[in-house]
């Protein structure tokens, strides 16, 4: 599960809203980050100190981990990518590096696939049903 998925579980849309603008988690880059007053507005709220609360709960903390797990992934990509130029130009330890990530990066993409084709099982089991 990723973040969107856990955040779309949420049965207070509120607590969506509030852990994207926190973690300035926008898809659109078009538009500016909104202010803690336009956010109020939006949230129907006077303040924030009920989000504030929940930021202590175990839900919270969990959508925090996931978050973070998508972090990791762009920072492993990013060093990936530093790591790959530095071995191209002869750096014994990058190479190095390189092997050792590439093993890992392989034991994530074997999961990634079971991931796919597990949902893919998924959908073409729903497209059986006749409504």
């Amino acid at each position: 599960m990723n973040i969107d998925q856990a955040l779309d579980q949420l049965k207070d849309y509120r607590k969506k809203l509030y852990f994207q603008w926190k973690h300035d988690i926008r898809y659109d880059q078009t538009r500016d980050k909104l202010t803690e007053e336009e956010l109020l507005k939006q949230l129907m709220r006077k303040s924030l100190n009920p989000y504030i609360k929940w930021e202590r709960s175990n839900e919270y903390q969990n959508l925090v981990y996931l978050y973070m797990q998508g972090m990791i992934h762009n920072d492993l990509l990013q060093s990936y990518q530093k790591v790959a130029e530095k071995s191209i130009s002869g750096d014994e330890k990058s190479i190095k590096l390189l092997l050792d990530m590439s093993k890992v990066i392989k034991d994530y993409a074997k999961f990634a696939s079971k991931e796919f084709e597990k949902n893919s099982e998924e959908i073409e089991e729903d497209d059986d049903l006749e409504v």
